[in-house]
């Protein structure tokens, strides 16, 4: 699949689901990620994390974001990828930004889940032309792979966010945000793939979304790459965000700084302001 690839279809799929598997979309950048993902590990960056602590069945989830700027093969992908493209197209924008990157990798015998969320609520941008990739680079199964919960990204509120380490909640009792139904009993459509390597889900940052563990005995690497298109703009939350972006010095309602958040695609039919 190439940019030109995405129709009409694909358009109306994405913003009905808030969620779209595009097969075979990135077959040519999965070494690239690879060596990128290699390097990330072997050199985490300021928010690089382990997950898994004691008394939760051992293995090893990390995580770590926000590292294209420093890791040459991340940058790569985020600016000559098709990405920004395929994602300026679904979302229907004129243009793409990048937000950023994020790399996931839960080796064999990780219990730990992903539980479920809605990315928007920790960001600190809000909108509905949004699109994250989710790109494994290894093959995953339905019982590894990402689920999401289609149409989602319409509910009515934003999904309360949970400190995933426990600690204060600045959002207990903020009732601009509602709480996590039970997606899993059965009333919710949930889109749980197996992927080939190449292929991605892009999905809306209001899609709730989470992953089971990895009890398998192959190891479990995802990219994630994270754009915003044209009503995307900043927002303060009530708490700290994740990714935190210390010093943004930005206002409510203003588009994200291009200084940090450059633009990678335009559309041959956009008109600069």
């Amino acid at each position: 699949m190439i940019a030109a690839d995405i129709g009409p279809d694909q358009i109306a799929a994405y913003q009905r689901d808030g969620a779209l598997l595009l097969r075979g979309v990135f077959p040519d950048w999965i070494d690239i990620l690879r060596e990128g993902c290699a390097s990330n590990m072997a050199a985490p960056g300021p928010y690089g994390a382990e997950n898994v602590r004691p008394g939760e069945g051992g293995g090893r989830f990390f995580d770590d974001y926000c590292n294209w700027q420093r890791i040459p093969q991340f940058e790569n992908f985020m600016r000559d990828s098709p990405a920004g493209e395929i994602a300026g197209r679904l979302m229907s924008s004129s243009a793409s930004q990048i937000f950023h990157d994020h790399l996931l990798v839960k080796e064999p015998g990780t219990a730990k889940k992903t539980p479920w969320h809605q990315d928007m609520p920790y960001y600190c941008v809000t909108g509905m032309q949004t699109a994250s990739y989710w790109i494994p680079l290894d093959p995953v199964t339905e019982a590894n792979t990402l689920r999401l919960v289609l149409g989602s990204h319409l509910w009515p509120k934003l999904v309360r966010p949970k400190r995933w380490a426990g600690g204060e909640d600045f959002y207990a009792n903020d009732e601009d945000f509602m709480d996590m139904p039970d997606v899993e009993s059965g009333a919710f459509d949930i889109l749980a793939p197996a992927m080939e390597l190449g292929d991605a889900i892009i999905f809306n940052y209001r899609t709730v979304h989470g992953a089971a563990g990895n009890t398998g005995t192959g190891r479990r690497r995802a990219f994630s790459a994270r754009f915003l298109g044209d009503d995307a703009v900043y927002i303060q939350r009530p708490g700290r965000t994740s990714p935190p972006f210390p010093g943004i010095d930005q206002r409510d309602g203003e588009k994200l700084r291009e200084d940090w958040f450059p633009t990678v695609w335009r559309s041959s039919n956009a008109v600069d302001a």
